[in-house]
């Protein structure tokens, strides 16, 4: 049986070597305070079903490198897309520009043997045609689950990337790292009006959970049923009022009006309402809020973060106390903290920052029809679209794609063209029940920041919000 090649193959040929690496590294970041050498080989892939009919076949590969140096608060950053010394020499020019390590060098992260993930490749497994024709299977079965379907759109989407990292002291870690996504959105006409639904899911795993005929039969039931009830969707009420948020994606406003703020670049500089507020009642009591880029085969999920430090489980907030806050290498030892495996970065033409990973809210012991009872009249939001915050005032704005009004402690009618507004701050004050249903999203989630964009993941319990402000089109 033939022996499957070394993924960092990819990474190391043409008389470039693991060693050659090392001696580029030391030579170009001898003087800073902390700095790295990315090294990154990509594959990735994506396919648009569209129309009854394959629309969109996308198929990219890249290899290159990205060496960061840091002194102090300055980094100089260079990248190129290809792997060799010559192209490391010349990046290593840009390392001059740095003033010499004030504090001598930092101490590399700590090593770890875990994988959270397979190190196969889920592009390579399954051949392309089968990729097509699940698209036409799911086309086909979604158009036949009702006569009001209208169009039906499927995309299915994967990577695979072999990373090292490899610092001047001598540090090196690798990570091979899949992932795939299938998204299905289904639109329904009735009497002129056109509605739509949206289901995804996915994760660092092989194609072969998605190709499941449950899973994908499940997508198409889930998109169908959100878009055959905004068929019947009345205007939204606007103004103040209860707001009850169902689990599982709706954490997607936890993670913009709350998370962003946590990051440690922010707080060290200030400008996060949640920076100096360690040790502080942040929260309502039993709001606990974790990070944690350690789950197997999870979106946001890092054997070792792009800095090389392992993840872990953050508290972030407990029990309403603020605990800490995520950092990479940089803003933690600026603000003389542990690092928390939260430096990440798009690619390796990007120099790593403090991102979220997996962000969530711990469940409670409400009961999840209880906590609707207990609202009286307002809205309860399942499911979310866009959304806008401002990091430095938490304010934010957040479209709901699937909601229903609560008249007299039950659901009642589903809305359409409801937003939700307020602040991160304040909405974690106004937690007035928290249900035992905690659930994590379906691993669909992708997170934009400085310009970068990393895949993440968000989970909550129903939570019951006080006081929430709702844009809508209708008299409240």
């Amino acid at each position: 049986m033939a022996t499957a090649p070394d993924p960092r193959s990819l990474l190391y040929r043409d008389g470039f070597d693991p060693d050659a690496a090392l001696r580029l590294t030391a030579e170009a970041l001898g003087r800073c305070d902390d700095g790295e050498l990315y090294l990154q080989h990509s594959v990735s892939e994506s396919f648009g079903f569209d129309d009854g009919r394959l629309k969109t076949a996308d198929f990219t590969t890249q290899s290159g490198f990205g060496l960061r140096g840091v002194s102090g608060e300055t980094t100089a950053f260079a990248h190129a897309n290809e792997i060799s010394a010559p192209a490391i020499r010349r990046a290593a020019e840009t390392m001059r520009l740095l003033d010499p390590a004030a504090q001598g060098p930092a101490a590399p992260p700590p090593r770890t043997n875990r994988h959270l993930y397979t190190g196969s490749d889920p592009l390579s497994i399954v051949p392309f045609a089968r990729k097509v024709a699940l698209c036409q299977t799911i086309d086909a079965l979604a158009r036949a689950r009702d006569p009001r379907v209208a169009q039906v759109s499927v995309g299915l989407a994967g990577s695979w990337s072999v990373i090292e990292i490899v610092r001047p002291d001598g540090f090196l870690a690798t990570d091979i790292r899949p992932l795939v996504r299938l998204n299905v959105t289904i639109v329904v006409e009735q009497n002129g009006r056109r509605e739509s639904g949206t289901f995804g899911m996915g994760g660092r795993y092989l194609y072969d959970r998605l190709f499941e005929q449950p899973t994908w039969e499940r997508a198409i039931g889930e998109a169908l049923a959100q878009a055959l009830v905004n068929l019947e969707a009345v205007a939204a009420p606007a103004g103040e009022m209860t707001v009850v948020c169902g689990p599982g994606w709706p954490g997607v406003l936890l993670h913009e009006a709350i998370g962003h703020g946590l990051e440690g670049d922010f707080n060290r500089k200030g400008s996060s309402a949640f920076s100096g507020r360690i040790g502080e009642r942040v929260a309502a009591p039993g709001v606990t809020v974790i990070d944690d880029g350690s789950i197997a085969d999870r979106r946001g999920s890092l054997s070792i973060d792009d800095e090389g430090t392992p993840t872990q489980a953050n508290v972030l907030i407990e029990d309403g106390i603020l605990r800490g806050y995520m950092q990479d290498r940089l803003n933690a030892r600026l603000m003389g903290v542990a690092a928390t495996g939260n430096g990440r970065r798009e690619n390796f033409a990007y120099a790593p920052m403090p991102r979220m990973t997996n962000t969530f809210m711990l469940g409670g012991n409400d009961d999840p029809q209880e906590i609707i009872a207990r609202a009286g009249n307002g809205i309860y939001a399942k499911s979310f679209g866009g959304g806008q915050v401002d990091i430095t005032s938490g304010k934010f704005v957040f479209s709901c794609t699937e909601a229903y009004r609560i008249e007299n402690g039950r659901l009642g009618a589903p809305i359409k063209g409801a937003t939700l507004i307020g602040d991160g701050p304040s909405v974690l004050t106004r937690v007035r029940a928290i249900g035992n249903d905690m659930a994590l999203d379906e691993g669909i989630g992708m997170c934009g920041k400085g310009g970068q964009s990393v895949p993440a993941g968000v989970g909550q319990p129903s939570l019951l919000i006080d006081r929430l402000t709702v844009g809508g089109t209708a008299a409240g």
